[in-house]
């Protein structure tokens, strides 16, 4: 369609779509139904530095629960804990006595077309309430279509019409849950023709217009501007100051001219370059180290969380006007 006639009726129809489902298929109440405690963060409220963690996986269950490890907090994959009782709950609500613990999921689908799972978000806030996380986090992309789930994170169209799509639903899925959401950059292997927005450009709107915070996966950020020859620092400098809540730290695999992200390696060193600039940029941000698949033992990944710490104290020890 043309003009804004068009336009209009276009809207119009978009506006029917449903945008949170309740198990019945109903349309879940859009009224903001407030759930939080003090530990939730606001719309455009920073949380609290809580210092250098890493992810929990189930082969370091032993470790922690032995009480000798050390790290600052813990970060879980929410679908693995959404459902009632069992042994893992048992363990994640043990570890939550001694560690703060950041839910971080993967199948909110913010940018999809299909309704938000009304069950879903409804689990999550029950257990967020339970948890009591210091925020809660999921990935920029879509995962299901037409009620197919396809079980990975993909990119989206960075337009104006795809931003304000994605803002309706950050903004129904925080009033929801009561509380603000961190989203997460994930990386990418396509870009769309017709985006006319940088993805950083994407972000940094998403964020300013709901208040939502931003985890920047700096693994991701490389391999992006890896593939699609971004300008790594450009996306650095794209992002505000204060909307970064999270880094996320990782190694990802070669394969041919790409970068894939598979949380498998030790964080390469131009991975720690980016995060040693942008903790010259954002300060004293909460880093994670995320390692998925060929996890090694304790021991490696605590190396991995220490080097973190030790390259966030030196950057923020540097003077402003510091070039070293």
């Amino acid at each position: 369609m043309h003009g804004s006639e068009g336009q209009e009726r276009e809207a119009g129809r978009r506006e029917e779509i449903p945008l949170i489902s309740s198990p019945g298929g109903n349309v879940a109440p859009s009224t903001p139904r407030r759930g939080g405690g003090v530990f939730s963060p606001a719309p455009g409220q920073r949380p609290p530095f809580l210092g250098h963690g890493a992810g929990l996986r189930r082969c370091h269950y032993p470790d922690v629960l032995s009480g000798s490890v050390e790290c600052d907090w813990f970060e879980v994959i929410t679908e693995n804990f959404l459902g009632a009782g069992g042994r893992a709950r048992r363990i994640l609500f043990s570890i939550r006595e001694r560690f703060p613990v950041v839910l971080h999921g993967v199948s909110l689908s913010i940018g999809g077309c299909d309704p938000i799972r009304g069950d879903y978000l409804e689990a999550l806030r029950g257990l967020a309430s339970e948890l009591e996380p210091p925020w809660i986090s999921d990935h920029l992309c879509f995962t299901s279509a037409r009620g197919h789930n396809s079980h990975d994170l993909l990119p989206l169209p960075y337009t104006e019409e795809s931003l304000a799509h994605v803002e309706r639903r950050v903004l129904q899925v925080q009033d929801f849950l009561g509380r603000a959401i961190a989203l997460e950059n994930a990386s990418s292997y396509v870009t769309f023709l017709h985006s006319t927005l940088s993805e950083w450009e994407f972000l940094a709107e998403l964020a300013a217009r709901t208040g939502c915070g931003i985890l920047l996966d700096l693994n991701n950020l490389d391999v992006s501007c890896h593939n699609h020859g971004w300008e790594r620092e450009s996306y650095l400098q794209g992002i505000p100051p204060g909307s970064v809540w999270q880094f996320h730290l990782a190694g990802p695999s070669e394969m041919g001219p790409l970068l894939i992200d598979t949380h498998d390696h030790p964080v390469p060193d131009r991975v720690w370059e980016l995060y040693r600039r942008a903790v010259r940029r954002f300060g004293a941000v909460s880093s994670l180290v995320e390692w998925d698949d060929k996890i090694p033992e304790w021991s490696v990944l605590s190396a991995e969380r220490q080097k973190a710490a030790r390259l966030m104290d030196e950057e923020l020890r540097r003077g402003p006007g510091d070039p070293s």
